[in-house]
């Protein structure tokens, strides 16, 4: 699970580690910030998603 490339978990920070690699340079901060909001957000939306879906079926 922490290896996905979503910027927030483990999986990003390898991807960031890639493109600077690939490169020679690091991404820039702005871009940074804004893929890690859109990563920690996305997985907020799947875990309130899971959790009402979780409410919902069971009896």
């Amino acid at each position: 699970m922490n290896l996905f490339p979503i910027p927030v978990l483990d999986g990003g920070h390898l991807v960031f580690h890639a493109w600077e690699a690939v490169t020679g340079r690091p991404p820039g901060d702005g871009a940074v910030r804004v893929l890690m909001a859109a990563g920690l957000s996305l997985l907020l939306t799947l875990m309130v998603w899971a959790i009402a879906n979780d409410l919902v079926l069971c009896p």
